[in-house]
């Protein structure tokens, strides 16, 4: 029996509680809204002004695309079809390596990573291999291949949007430090994995498909993008809801709608600290560091994660081209860099993996930046 309307915002109701209950950054963003209004002159009522809401927008629009595609279980079956093809850890590796990448470059980090870690989980079952280490470098690879497109990760669509670039630009600026990132971590591949011989070939038995489902989301996502493309991120968001309360209602339920409120906190309470004098002095002295917005943009990355860092240092900055590489770079290193990092190693349950996962972020994190400030100051000489 379909579901009704009261039962699809009664689910979304309790889905909705009980990420709440369970969502620590979104506490942490409620309890610092208090003390950063209060020293601010902004009254309560011009508050959601902050807020970019095309931006909202564009995520919640991609947000039901990307449930739309990974419910019709093609991109499942696609990973398991790369799977059972390979010979050695090595190669493994770097399949999930470059399909995590390819795959967080159209539909996002975040969602890359909800398919291709239970897929890596899958394979334990059936095949010895270093499951923990495979995870930690498909959290790497989605924060490299998210990098290249303005739809790969929540920073890069928040600059796309007050940057003004189109698409293709954007993507066209991104495409260098991506591609180096991706190559980067294939390169880590001999020194991370051994040359050992594996067999994947019952690694799964084929999985159904909604064929209308691929289909219809698949085709949804050239309009939306040039909706967005024009400013209209919003008003097409709103019809995809629509949309979809129509055409398949359960849908809605598997959308993170909480992840919509943390990003339209994360607006107000970046917007509200960069008024701060303090901050703005601290702010002016990041930037005046060898490497400038760039390195400023990794070093808070650091401390704030990439999402807000690229939030609030757009208030200092135009260059959105240094700002959104180094905030794609700062996306390594610590854990908390990017948020992917932390959903990929709780997906994977392993202990000791967050020590690890430092072993090796860390030093990616370091190429990362030397790569992208010798590759924009080799640029910047060429101009000359």
């Amino acid at each position: 029996m379909p579901m009704g309307r009261e039962d699809i915002t009664e689910g979304m109701f309790r889905h909705l509680l009980t990420r709440v209950s369970e969502d620590r950054l979104l506490i942490v963003l409620l309890v610092a809204l208090a003390p950063l209004w209060w020293f601010s002159s902004e009254s309560a009522g011009a508050l959601h002004r902050l807020v970019d809401w095309k931006t909202v927008g564009a995520l919640a629009g991609l947000m039901m695309l990307s449930r739309g595609l990974e419910e019709s279980g093609y991109l499942g079956r696609a990973g398991h079809w790369l799977l059972q093809r390979v010979k050695g850890e090595r190669l493994l590796a770097v399949t999930l390596i470059l399909f995590s990448a390819c795959l967080a470059a159209v539909i996002t980090n975040d969602v890359a990573l909800f398919i291709v870690v239970p897929l890596t989980l899958s394979l334990r079952r059936v095949a010895d291999i270093p499951l923990g280490r495979l995870v930690i470098f498909e959290a790497l690879a989605v924060n490299a291949g998210s990098a290249l497109s303005p739809i790969g990760n929540p920073q890069n669509l928040f600059l796309w949007q007050v940057s003004g670039a189109g698409f293709l630009e954007f993507t066209l600026m991104m495409a260098p430090l991506a591609l180096l990132l991706t190559l980067l971590l294939v390169l880590l591949v001999p020194v991370a994995f051994p040359g050992t011989r594996i067999s994947v070939s019952d690694v799964a038995a084929e999985s159904a498909v909604a064929h209308g489902l691929f289909r219809v989301s698949l085709m949804l996502y050239v309009p939306f993008l040039m909706l967005t493309d024009l400013g209209y991120a919003a008003p097409a968001a709103a019809g995809l809801l629509v949309f979809f309360l129509v055409y398949r209602r359960s849908l809605l339920l598997g959308v993170d709608w909480l992840l919509l409120l943390v990003f339209a906190l994360m607006f107000i309470d970046m917007n509200l600290l960069a008024r701060l004098p303090i901050i703005q002095d601290f702010a002016s002295h990041l930037l005046q560091l060898p490497g400038q917005t760039l390195t400023a943009a990794v070093l808070t990355s650091q401390a704030m994660s990439n999402v807000p860092a690229a939030i609030f240092l757009a208030s200092f900055t135009d260059h959105w081209k240094e700002l959104a590489w180094g905030v794609s770079v700062g996306g390594f290193g610590l854990a908390i860099g990017s948020l992917a990092n932390l959903i990929a190693l709780r997906l994977a349950r392993q202990p000791g993996l967050w020590r690890e996962f430092h072993y090796w972020s860390i030093p990616v994190l370091l190429g990362g930046w030397l790569t992208a400030v010798g590759f924009n100051n080799s640029q910047a000489w060429l101009g000359h």
